[in-house]
């Protein structure tokens, strides 16, 4: 017994350190793509060119989460992990090759298309735009169209790598891709405008790819197609209905994008800076909750034990919410503040700041859907069922439609920032209702009380980061970098605390429970 509680206590600490590894590989991501749009903020402002670039940029983002993206999680780790672990290391081998050879002919012919077919994707794109501005989104969808191929073979070896449990090189590949344009863009900017963006795309997408290659020790690998592999197969059909929701997002984006450029040249970069923030606490709170929870609840409805998934589920659910609520209202009242300190330099103006925080703040109404969508999505990955998110998403992109069209000419942009929102609502509540329709009622989980507690604990912050705002704008006018980091500072430093103190009086469970984890890996501290 004693062997098996050690081999126990093994795995759930290499799992631990695994997403430790990985969460630290999210951070710095993260961190790297906010000074990724500062430096494309500075160095270009939220011009026309920038707008092209964003389009452009969309294209490769696009064709790998549809062939790569939803495959890696739902198909690639655990097939390549079962013949890892059933059949060795050389059977492996032989379906990695296999896997690699078919993506990168397919991907291949697809560069090949687009530099074949880039003027026509230019208009399908970027119709709204002005001749000239079409002509060169044209230009840089030909440089950027390579990097279709590395992240798609970039994507293909991560999922190598997780079945092998070598996660360290993978973790980091999205900020090594963050480099690309934070050395192409101060170096060709001059030369090359915005183009420079461009070859940053490229460059990291070869970054990307190259940090895993020294972590393929021991593989044996030719180029071999052969589509009656059976795991191949299984990899094929596992894909099918994640490939269905990865096609009806990206439909979203594209039109999404299209809508957009008709609605001034600035407005798809403004669009981007503020889904940025928007993204920032969506990725470190719902997606990596998310991702915590997933073995559990996959345990627990292996064993049909559907208490301990529902309760594990509102356990999750009350974490994102404890912590998604003040985000959304911390942002509410310090976007543009923040906004203005991240981004208003060099071309970026404060008039760029002004609506690119009215976008953040229609973004943020579908914030909380958006954070409680995560856990109910994974509760159905859990129980191995794809298919029901996917048909979600295809219900919600028809809200999108509806409402942006409805809201494009009287609100332009905002509309289709408020539709997007209205896209996070429909399918948040539509999975809250399949959820309980398929586990059972979810009244018990105290997912009200939570959210409640959460929301009055932010009201307070909210007040706190109001006054203390009002405070350094008289004591700090003028708007020098200085006055605008104490915009942020002070008022979100007193904000927190506020937050945290109200938590605390209000028996916020989740916080406290949160608090006392972070307690016990404090250093010196033991804990029996």
């Amino acid at each position: 017994m004693a062997q098996v509680g050690s081999s126990a206590g093994t795995e759930q600490s290499g799992i631990a350190r695994a997403a430790g590894i990985i969460a630290l590989g999210n951070v710095a991501s993260r961190v790297l793509g906010l000074a990724r749009v500062q430096i494309i903020a500075y160095l270009f402002g939220a011009s026309g060119m920038v707008s092209a670039f964003m389009v452009a940029s969309t294209v490769p983002t696009m064709i790998y989460d549809l062939l790569i993206g939803g495959m890696l999680s739902a198909a690639l780790v655990p097939v390549f992990s079962q013949v890892a672990e059933q059949e060795g290391r050389p059977a492996l081998w032989a379906l990695f090759s296999r896997v690699a050879s078919l993506v990168a002919a397919l991907l291949a012919a697809l560069v090949l298309v687009i530099e074949l077919l880039a003027p026509q994707l230019a208009w399908l794109l970027g119709g709204g735009f002005e001749p000239e501005l079409q002509a060169a989104l044209a230009r840089m969808l030909r440089i950027i169209a390579p990097a279709v191929f590395f992240f798609g073979l970039s994507g293909v070896v991560t999922g190598l790598l997780y079945a092998l449990r070598r996660f360290t090189y993978p973790a980091f590949g999205a900020a090594v891709f963050n480099l690309g344009i934070l050395i192409a863009a101060p170096l060709l900017a001059g030369r090359l405008d915005a183009f420079s963006l461009a070859i940053g795309v490229l460059l990291g997408s070869v970054l990307q790819l190259a940090i895993q290659l020294p972590d393929l020790r021991g593989a044996r690998l030719r180029f071999h197609l052969d589509l009656r592999h059976p795991a191949l197969r299984r990899i094929l059909s596992l894909y099918v209905p994640i490939a269905l929701g990865v096609v009806v997002s990206n439909l979203q984006i594209a039109i999404d994008r299209r809508l957009a450029s008709s609605t001034g040249e600035n407005s798809i970069a403004w669009m981007a800076n503020a889904t940025t923030l928007f993204q920032l606490p969506h990725g470190l709170v719902a997606v990596a909750i998310s991702l915590a929870v997933l073995p559990t609840l996959s345990r627990f409805s292996a064993r049909g034990d559907e208490e301990s998934f529902r309760s594990t589920l509102g356990q999750g659910l009350r974490l994102v919410l404890a912590l998604i609520v003040p985000a959304t209202v911390g942002l509410l009242v310090l976007g543009q503040p923040i906004i203005s300190l991240l981004f208003e330099h060099g071309k970026f103006t404060a008039h760029d700041t002004f609506w690119t925080s009215w976008a953040l703040r229609y973004y943020l109404v579908g914030l909380i859907f958006a954070g409680i969508d995560w856990p109910l999505n994974y509760a159905f990955y859990a129980r191995q069922d794809t298919l029901t998110p996917a048909l979600v998403g295809v219900l919600s992109v028809v809200v999108y439609l509806a409402v942006a069209l409805a809201l494009l000419a009287p609100l332009g942009m905002l509309g289709l920032v408020l539709a997007d929102s209205a896209k996070h609502f429909s399918h948040a509540l539509t999975m809250l209702y399949l959820t309980r329709r398929r586990v059972g009622g979810l009244g018990h989980l105290g997912l009200g009380t939570a959210a409640g507690k959460a929301l009055l604990a932010a009201g307070a912050m909210a007040a706190g980061i109001l006054l203390a705002l009002a405070g350094v704008n008289q004591l700090w006018p003028g708007g020098g970098l200085g006055s605008r980091l104490l915009a942020v500072a002070l008022p979100g430093a007193l904000g927190g605390l506020l937050f945290l103190g109200a938590a605390r009086l209000l028996k916020l469970q989740e916080l406290m429970y949160l608090g006392g984890l972070l307690r016990s890996r404090l250093p010196g501290r033991r804990f029996d």
